[in-house]
């Protein structure tokens, strides 16, 4: 199914983590996208008492909210099920419980409804969603910085993607969390952290700067998550001071890290796109609404000649409209194997750049990173 031109409307369904969404998009023709509902149910109380998210509890909060998220999407969006002309769903990467729920119910609908169903790369609806907001051209920058991946993407097209950083051991929003857990606390760690920051100390702790200077693209946190629980534990117990004073020191550490890393990124597009007169860099995920590190990015790239692009903070976390524009662009690209979702099982582990070698490792799940 190729679409050029019409009016199309997709339901997006999103399930790969905590939380439950569902939302429909339209495109029509030439004018701009419309993102006609977008309904997200947070599970964060569910997972509060444990300090992060649990995969059973998860997948269970799905299926009970799952139908009436949906229900809720298309009534919002003022459309029945005949009016969709396509049914996207994240198919992974992400908690493989959430992903059957999410992918099953999809197929359920496109099934019934004659629809066309399209399975999404969680990863490609964040490296896209800078289009449906601010109509960017390819090709541009991507970081993605959330809860669950730390990497750096070459956006050339519409299923063309290349990897070009990843972290090597921990996630800087799994990081965060673990930090928060750390010293106390709650859940969700990256906003808890970033507002006691606000009254640290980010001179106190001299902190690493992971990877900083190194020839290897790469990220990497768990050291410095390490040398933020051997600073609690030597001046134990902590005070709302030290909590605060680790908090920014933290906070510092790890946008010097980025602002390190990032920096040959825009070097390397430069040298790559050099005709280009505005690149763009667009950072997505959960981490990119720390203010620290947004602030530091805009400077990075100000200085850098790059364009700063960060889509609203209800469309940088997990939504389904990212995942039903996805589904657009692949409809508009003549690249949705629609069929062929329908025999597509969900993976837990599922790369956006298919070509690059795994950084972390690979195993009977496939390629981590």
């Amino acid at each position: 199914m190729e679409v050029r031109g019409e009016l199309i409307r997709v339901l997006g369904i999103e399930t790969s983590c905590d939380e439950t969404a569902a939302s429909v998009v339209a495109l029509d023709g030439e004018r701009a996208p419309e993102i006609r509902s977008n309904v997200v149910l947070s599970q964060i109380a569910e997972h509060a008492a444990f300090g992060g998210v649990v995969p059973e509890i998860a997948a269970r909060a799905h299926v009970e909210a799952l139908d009436g998220i949906v229900e809720a999407a298309l009534a919002d969006a003022g459309v029945d099920l005949a009016d969709i002309d396509a049914v996207a769903a994240t198919a992974g990467p992400g908690l493989v419980g959430g992903l059957i729920v999410g992918l099953m119910t999809a197929k359920a609908i496109a099934a019934a409804a004659g629809k066309p169903l399209l399975a999404i790369n969680h990863l490609e609806g964040h490296a896209l969603t800078a289009r449906l907001t601010d109509g960017l051209v390819f090709p541009y920058l991507l970081l993605l910085v959330s809860g669950g991946h730390t990497q750096i993407v070459r956006v050339a097209g519409v299923g063309d993607y290349q990897r070009w950083a990843t972290t090597i051991d921990d996630a800087l929003g799994e990081a965060f969390d673990k930090t928060a857990k750390m010293l106390g606390l709650p859940y969700p760690g990256g906003p808890n952290v970033e507002k006691a920051a606000e009254k640290g100390d980010a001179a106190r702790f001299a902190f690493p700067r992971p990877m900083k200077g190194a020839a290897q693209p790469d990220f990497s946190f768990s050291g410095l998550k390490t040398a933020v629980r051997q600073a609690a534990s030597a001046i134990a117990p902590l005070t709302d001071k030290d909590v605060a004073d680790i908090c920014a020191s933290f906070q510092a550490a790890v946008a010097d890290a980025l602002q390190d890393r990032v920096r040959r990124a825009l070097e390397r597009f430069r040298s790559e796109f050099p005709d280009m007169k505005t690149p763009a860099l667009v950072v997505a995920g959960g981490v990119a609404a720390n203010r620290t590190i947004k602030s530091t990015l805009e400077a990075l790239c100000r200085d850098a000649g790059f364009r700063f692009v960060a889509p609203p903070l209800k469309l940088c976390t997990d939504n389904a409209a990212m995942i039903a524009w996805a589904g657009i662009e692949r409809l508009s690209a003549g690249l949705a194997d629609t069929e062929g979702s329908f025999a597509f099982v969900p993976r837990s582990r599922w790369p956006l750049d298919g070509v690059s070698a795994p950084v972390v490792g690979s195993g009977r799940r496939g390629a981590k990173a």
